[in-house]
């Protein structure tokens, strides 16, 4: 509710404008002079100032002069109200820095639209204000959107260098005795491919994937490729990733994976929504053991590339097509698990058979950070 300051050193008049704004839904205060009007106003901080311009102590213009020079109190409208006919008192008045002026007598209608226009003024520019501090703000993070890009793209570079020196010598098969493979696709992608064209379905993995991508390379990914509607990444310990393991950073890679969906889902309702489209979520894997990076020189006109294998890669890539079927966000077996005993809150547990399996794999539901 806005807050009026009305003074007046008249009683009847200041009874008058008081009544007027309080049946219009404002808060009013009054005072009987300038200088009590000036301290209820430094006070109170009004949304509006009605001051009469011939008062004892401090006159109407004296009070606005303070206001004006006041930082705090700056920019808060004034309606003057006086008797007086002559013009040069009107042009004192603006030139000193009133918003409107109002000559008694006056309509009790012609108040309520100046106390209206000066209030709608005022809310206009607060409007524009914070439409400026958010373009600010935009292009702030806009800024620091492509500074983190660009230290993204240094990380990739000086790995992928290192990896694969200028030399072009690839390096030699690597072996890791213990790592975590996280496997990441579409639930009902056939229902998917029904209702959408190829050219829209790429659309709404690429919202997905190119959202995500970066996020999982920082947390330290060693490998990622695109499969499909599919990801598939593998976590290890290195040098510059010994602060935490690798399979709590599979996990939260995981985690934003499944923040992502709710993105997602929102694009797809707001492009797709008539389709009858069931609500868009992933299923993602995470199983840890060892894990072989195989050299494909050679296969198929493939030079310089490597691609994981295993019994390790092969449980991630079909855990979600275990029997019973899960139905879980995100899925760790409980090799992935131990990992991260203390640091994650698990849900659900289940024994699935997971295809290519001669035995059953212990399954466990990671649903957030502990």
């Amino acid at each position: 509710m806005p807050l009026i300051v009305v003074i007046d050193d008249d009683a009847g008049t200041r009874m008058l404008v008081s009544q007027v704004l309080k049946k219009e839904g404002y808060a009013v205060m009054a005072a009987e002079d300038g200088a009590k009007g000036l301290a209820l106003i430094r006070e109170f901080k009004p949304n509006l100032v009605v001051s009469d311009v011939q008062m004892p102590l401090l006159d109407g213009f004296e009070v606005l002069d303070r206001l004006r020079n006041d930082e705090a109190l700056a920019t808060t409208p004034v309606i003057l109200l006086t008797s007086l006919q002559d013009r040069s008192h009107m042009r004192q008045g603006m030139t000193t820095g009133a918003d409107d002026y109002l000559t008694k007598p006056f309509a009790p209608q012609e108040l309520r639209e100046a106390v209206s226009a000066q209030l709608n003024k005022r809310i206009r520019a607060d409007a524009m204000h914070a439409q400026v501090a958010d373009k600010v703000l935009q292009v702030a993070l806009e800024d620091q959107r492509e500074k983190i890009s660009e230290l993204y793209e240094r990380r990739m570079v000086k790995s992928l260098s290192e990896q694969w020196p200028d030399s072009g010598v690839v390096q030699d098969t690597e072996k890791f005795s213990s790592a975590t493979v996280l496997f990441a696709d579409m639930r009902d992608y056939g229902l998917w491919t029904q209702h959408l064209s190829n050219a829209e379905l790429s659309d709404i993995v690429h919202q997905l994937y190119s959202s995500v991508g970066d996020t999982v390379y920082l947390f330290g990914a060693h490998y990622m490729q695109f499969v499909g509607d599919g990801m598939l990444c593998v976590f290890v310990d290195a040098s510059d990733t010994l602060s935490v393991n690798h399979g709590l950073r599979a996990v939260r890679a995981a985690l934003g994976l499944a923040d992502a969906t709710n993105r997602i889902d929102g694009y797809v309702r707001q492009h797709f929504g008539d389709r009858g489209l069931p609500k868009f979520s992933l299923g993602v894997a995470l199983h840890s053991g060892p894990v072989a990076f195989a050299n494909l020189d050679g296969l198929i006109g493939r030079t310089n590339q490597t691609t994981p294998v295993g019994e390790t890669v092969a449980a991630a890539l079909k855990l979600f097509q275990c029997q019973p079927p899960l139905d879980w966000t995100i899925a760790a077996s409980v090799q992935a698990a131990r990992l991260v005993t203390g640091a994650v809150r698990t849900g659900r547990r289940a024994l699935v058979q997971v295809p290519g399996r001669s035995k059953p794999l212990d399954t466990v539901e990671i649903v957030g950070l502990a």
